[in-house]
């Protein structure tokens, strides 16, 4: 054997036996992944400043002009009857309502990005499908709850004390806002066009605001709908949001939660049930999301 060859098999034997150079582990990517799509989710964010104002509009009309003219029919000026404050009653469903589009929006952004090319290019990525939507759901969520901050520091206007409670209910909306965003992922992993994404959505998030007690009380609805009001899961996100905020609203019955055969499901158990909803609504939209394109 020559020199040159021999220095050679030293060469190849001193190069196999180099440490190759670590690779990221399957959760450390995973984890990655998540922290990256999170991040794209908040640039949206912070870049879209007129968004965040007009957003606030209608719920600021809900709450001001909207609760006042109900509270004038409530309680007329000069009787003295001491009905209650509907805007009081109102605020939870406002902070809802807060927080609804901006997580719905995440799911249209999903389709937009199906006509852009970059859902395809997501799916190529060696990475878990739960990692990619779990991201987009958590960057939806945290953006909901920085929508719905504003309006929870106007709980003085309608008589809501300050206090720890506030945090408490920014948890709350942080975990309706993640449902929200998975409801809006589900259909966008389903539907192609943005146009029918925007009808189905409609479709979807109306009936389940107006039968959950956030607007008006359900307490004495027909029975068929209080049905509907016991199977909707914002039912319970509403109740455990107005049960957080102190003092109730002063309104014959309203402050009655869902009761199933007359026992009132606790905080806990209610918050339980919208997070495994979530989690469920999520391990489906990434069964699907894997033969999107």
């Amino acid at each position: 054997m020559s020199t040159t060859d021999a220095s050679r098999e030293t060469e190849s034997r001193n190069t196999a036996a180099a440490p190759s150079p670590p690779r990221r582990s399957g959760v450390r990517r995973d984890l990655h992944t998540v922290r990256v799509l999170w991040r794209r989710e908040m640039i949206r964010f912070v870049r879209n400043r007129l968004r965040i104002a007009t957003s606030l509009v209608m719920p600021l009309l809900f709450l001001l002009i909207l609760g006042s003219g109900l509270n004038s029919v409530l309680d007329p000026p000069g009787t003295g009857t001491g009905a209650g404050d509907f805007r009081r009653y109102l605020f939870p469903g406002v902070l809802l309502m807060v927080v609804q589009g901006p997580a719905l929006t995440t799911g249209a952004l999903i389709v937009w990005d199906r006509q852009a090319g970059f859902l395809r290019q997501m799916l190529v990525a060696p990475v878990r499908r739960e990692a990619l939507l779990g991201g987009i759901c958590l960057g939806g969520a945290t953006t909901g709850a920085a929508y719905a901050l504003p309006m929870l520091l106007m709980a003085g206007v309608v008589g809501v004390p300050y206090g720890l409670h506030l945090l408490l209910a920014l948890g709350v909306l942080g975990l309706v806002a993640l449902s929200f965003t998975v409801v809006g992922v589900l259909g966008a992993v389903c539907i192609r066009r943005p146009e029918t994404f925007d009808i189905v959505m409609g479709l979807c998030a109306m009936p389940l605001l107006f039968l959950s007690g956030a607007l008006f009380p359900v307490h004495q609805l027909p029975g068929w709908l209080n049905a509907a009001v016991l199977v909707n899961p914002l039912t319970y996100g509403v109740d455990a949001l107005r049960r957080t905020l102190p003092g109730g609203t002063g309104l014959a019955g309203a402050d009655a939660g869902p009761q199933w055969w007359g026992w009132t499901p606790p905080v806990a158990l209610e918050l339980s049930l919208i997070a495994l909803l979530a989690l469920g609504g999520l391990a489906v939209a990434a069964r699907r999301f894997a033969r999107t394109d």
